[in-house]
């Protein structure tokens, strides 16, 4: 199964001063809804659907990821409009909004995060190895280092989300 090794910060503020400067790359940007249908221990199923803000191209995945930190399994899959729009209507649950930002720093691909029902921005950086993601030396305006902190997971935003329905 293949590997996700990544690391998480949580962003001070949009790095908008970076990307004026040229020293961060925005390639792409996409509008990301994400609602789990399962979730066990360090295990989690979930779809997507996914929008390209310049083009309008829409797509749509599900996903099983397994492990918690710096390492963790994942499979993803290409699913149909009808598939997932079944499996949202079944499901009946409100999804985790975002807009993705795709872009390109130090020769990092870095993807940052903007929660709509959450005051946070989360920037992740992918790696080939392990030891390539323990050796990374982030810059101060990375913010902290979440990678192993569960109270910034999708999941547990998204349970959280899904708790407050309740309550109301």
């Amino acid at each position: 199964m293949p590997l996700e090794i990544e690391r998480k910060f949580l962003l001070p503020a949009y790095p908008e001063h970076w990307i004026q400067k040229g020293e961060l790359m925005v390639r792409s940007e996409h509008a990301i809804d994400q609602t789990y249908l399962a979730l066990h221990e360090d295990q989690e199923l979930r779809v997507r659907r996914i929008e390209d803000l310049h083009t309008g191209e829409v797509q749509y995945t599900h996903t099983f990821k397994r492990g918690f930190g710096l390492s963790r399994e994942e499979v993803e899959v290409s699913i149909s409009e009808g598939l997932y729009s079944q499996i949202i209507g079944i499901h009946q649950a409100i999804p985790l909004t975002k807009r993705r930002v795709t872009a390109e720093w130090d020769k990092h691909t870095v993807e940052i995060d903007l929660y709509d029902q959450i005051d946070f921005i989360v920037l992740e950086v992918e790696f080939g190895s392990e030891e390539e993601a323990q050796s990374f030396v982030p810059p101060d305006w990375f913010g902290p280092d979440i990678s192993t902190d569960k109270r910034y997971s999708n999941k547990k935003v998204w349970s959280d989300l899904q708790r407050r329905k309740k309550e109301t």
